[in-house]
């Protein structure tokens, strides 16, 4: 199961998730159960109003950004 401490957030997406009040829970439930679309380097996971940018970085995922969905 895919906890918070599975996570390493960038300064971006840190900054980004508080700008859009996106919690680190809220960013393990996109990742574990949005749609996940392939992206050049990395996923797209869209859960419910907000989607989160990330990559596999060994047994942790690098979180690269994320937003609402306008």
């Amino acid at each position: 199961m895919l906890s918070q401490n599975d996570l390493i957030i960038t300064k971006h997406a840190a900054d980004k998730m508080i700008i859009e009040g996106i919690t680190p829970a809220q960013v393990c439930s996109a990742i574990s159960k949005g749609s996940r679309f392939q992206q050049t380097d990395g996923y797209l996971s869209v859960y419910t109003y907000y989607s989160v940018a990330w990559k596999r970085k060994g047994m942790q995922y690098k979180i690269k950004t994320v937003f609402v969905n306008r």
